[in-house]
């Protein structure tokens, strides 16, 4: 539906869409504790990348859940998209998020109320624990010429160093607040935001894609809102860890990708350069 201005108008339905590659048990187990984290009736999107365990189609026998097969490994964003388009316009309000997470109670419902307290909010995103109770930095700033070059190069070997520190926002209270960018394992998107910036950037197979997304809601005047209250446990990239070696170029491509987009002109080009050497020291290193 659209208004006098012929501007796109949802209604107040949540979806949650979740992009699926040979996903395991830890499908059943997202759906399972989703059921907990809401009072609201929501519908539940597989967008499958190729799978070949047979996981998304028996999920997809519960009630409120359907699958969408993109008939190829199309990368999390551009499948993302996909689903997200399929959606008619009753569902104001889209979930993208990893189907290897577990949902706390009353988690989708604490963002969906940050939501009505931050009408610019156009991405909300939880607090992300590991299985062993660490908290991810799930919010973070944008990552600028000089951060991402200093977290790249010391990260692993100095993890306290201060361009690390700046990315990742070490040493700011967990509290509700505007972030640069939030995990693109599990947001929470208003869909009229999500719609302003045309989605993920589907150039972006996997990684960079949230940190890209992030950047252009808030260039579009919209914000990222990180949400503690609301909480989620990250149990580990299945199709990450099968596929390691060919997760770690993905990496490195997205991030020579997101600096390269923000820093055009004949001027750069030495400093790109440098950087690209940098990335394949880094990854050939990675790799050992």
């Amino acid at each position: 539906m659209t208004d006098s201005t012929g501007q796109r108008r949802y209604g107040d339905g949540v979806a949650v869409v979740t992009v699926t590659y040979s996903p395991g048990e830890m499908l059943e187990r997202f759906v399972d504790t989703l059921a907990k984290s809401t009072t609201r009736q929501v519908r539940v999107l597989l967008a499958d990348n190729g799978s070949t365990d047979g996981a998304p189609e028996l999920a997809a026998e519960r009630d409120g859940v359907s699958l969408l097969q993109m008939g190829s490994n199309l990368g999390y964003g551009a499948a993302a998209n996909k689903a997200v388009a399929a959606l008619d316009d009753t569902v104001g309000w889209v979930v993208v998020a990893n189907p290897d997470l577990e949902w706390e109670a009353d988690a989708l419902d604490q963002l969906l109320d940050a939501a009505q307290r931050w009408p610019r909010g156009g991405a909300f995103g939880p607090l992300i624990t590991g299985q062993d109770g660490g908290v991810y930095p799930s919010a973070r700033s944008l990552p600028s010429m000089s951060s991402g070059i200093g977290h790249g190069l010391f990260g692993r070997v100095w993890p306290g160093n201060p361009w690390t520190r700046a990315y990742l926002q070490h040493g700011d209270r967990v509290t509700e607040r505007p972030a640069g960018w939030l995990s693109g394992s599990c947001l929470l998107l208003r869909r009229e935001a999500f719609d302003s910036v045309r989605g993920f950037d589907p150039r972006y197979f996997m990684y960079f894609e949230d940190v890209d997304l992030g950047d252009r809601l808030g260039r579009a005047g919209w914000l990222n809102i990180y949400v503690p209250s609301a909480q989620v446990m990250h149990l580990g990239g299945h199709a990450t860890m099968r596929d390691s070696r060919l997760m770690l170029v993905a990496h490195h491509a997205s991030a020579y990708r997101y600096l390269a987009d923000r820093h055009r002109g004949w001027r750069w080009k030495p400093v790109l350069a440098i950087v690209r050497l940098g990335l394949a020291v880094r990854l050939r290193l990675a790799c050992r």
